[in-house]
């Protein structure tokens, strides 16, 4: 690396070069300048401007935790996560909402669940109220179910405003158009990359949390990543009647899978988001089915996670691909939360897709993943609820970076 090996004899641009500006990486920067002001941060992003791909294509939905086995960072995390998050859009004037959200059992088999995930709120720390199938209405009038809970802390939030304000605050130099094509990364000196545009950008710590290309990255560092980022497109549609919902409803998830099913979330503009299903995407921003870029296509086929992913679940993965290319499958899945819903009601929405980890064996890698090199932090699983737990994230890895620093 030639390139940039040369200007290793001039100073630094910064103490931490942070790669990725969606909502993890803006926060992280914000993490370090508050705990440490006068550390130079900056933050390299791709695209044009911030918080382009999960960040930005997601519900916008504050979680309240309760999904997540206690004690994991996900747990932690969000539970505080939420409310530091309510706190700040308040403090900032970012449109949020604390709306509370159902979750709905509609089959029997449902029940131990739904009543497991009372008990896990409440190992995690978050209120709950149950209902029977006659309270259902109380909230959600066109709603039906057998059982239900009600989980008061989630909320809803513009999550590109919160990223647009953490870049703001945290006073860190965001260089945007800046895609990483190098990484130098000298246990003596600290880490250079160049980017595509042909600069030269040096910091004393590299921090990753370039999301999707986060184990690509890794790589670039030199650092094995042992995870291979494996794309799962997430499809929406928006409902034409929103009258027809309050709030956020939720089906009952399989515990098997990180994907909560199709639900319907009253956003801060009053539109009703319905979805997302989940089904692979044929590039790492593959968010129609004509994306298609083959190098990273071929990465993913040649990882043997994906086939172990494949053998196992091949039939949950054919209920998704139905309801992706099937709009009368998809709202037989939104009739069973909201029976009064018509083809007529689901106009197709921008998509998104989710960056997840994936391990050799096909283990998709549930918690939050944070794994260290020399001078270099990688975050390589921060899917949702990543964007609700972006705040106690970004202490955690900057705490790191920080310590790194200290250490030198």
């Amino acid at each position: 690396m030639a390139e940039v090996v040369q200007v290793w004899a001039g100073a630094y641009d910064c103490d931490v070069l942070v790669i990725g500006g969606g909502i993890v990486g803006l926060s992280t920067a914000y993490a370090i300048t508050r705990a440490a002001p006068g550390t130079r941060v900056t933050v390299l992003e791709k695209e044009p401007g911030p918080a382009r791909h999960q960040t930005g294509r997601n519900s916008g939905v504050i979680h309240s935790g309760i999904y997540y086995r206690p004690g994991s960072l996900k747990a932690r995390y969000a539970v505080r996560g939420a409310a530091e998050m309510v706190k700040f859009c308040a403090e900032y004037g970012i449109a949020h909402a604390v709306t509370g959200k159902l979750i709905v059992a509609t089959e029997r088999e449902e029940l131990p669940r739904l009543h497991a995930l009372v008990q896990r709120g409440r190992e995690n720390g978050i209120p709950v109220r149950e209902l029977g199938s006659s309270q259902i209405g109380e909230y959600e009038p066109e709603v039906r179910g057998l059982a239900a809970i009600h989980v008061g802390t989630t909320g809803v939030c513009d999550f590109v405003g919160v990223a647009r304000e953490l870049a703001r605050a945290s006073g860190a130099e965001i260089r945007y158009g800046a895609r990483v094509v190098r990484v130098d990364r000298r246990a003596d000196r600290g880490v250079a990359v160049l980017t595509e545009a042909g600069e030269v950008v040096r910091g004393r710590v590299l921090v990753n949390c370039a999301g999707l290309y986060c184990d690509e990255v890794a790589r670039l560092t030199g650092d094995d990543p042992e995870v291979r980022i494996v794309p799962f497109r997430g499809e929406y549609y928006e409902l034409a009647r929103p009258e027809l919902v309050r709030g956020l409803v939720y089906p009952v998830p399989d515990p098997a899978f990180p994907f909560l099913g199709v639900h319907l979330t009253r956003g801060i503009d009053g539109g009703v988001h319905i979805g997302p299903n989940a089904v692979p995407a044929l590039a790492r921003e593959g968010y129609d089915w004509g994306v298609v870029r083959p190098r990273e296509l071929a990465g993913t086929v040649a990882w043997p996670g994906s086939w172990a992913i494949a053998r196992r679940h091949w039939r949950y993965g054919a209920g998704e691909l139905h309801r992706s290319v099937s709009k009368g499958a998809f709202l037989d899945a939104v009739r069973r939360l909201l029976p009064g819903a018509e083809a007529a009601d689901l106009v197709r929405a921008p998509a998104g897709v989710r960056a997840q980890a994936v391990l050799r064996d096909g283990t998709l890698v549930d918690d939050f993943l944070i794994r260290e090199g020399a001078r270099a932090v990688h975050v390589l699983n921060a899917p949702s609820p990543a964007a609700t737990a972006s705040l106690p994230i970004g202490r955690e890895i900057g705490g790191r970076a920080l310590g790194m620093l200290g250490s030198l």
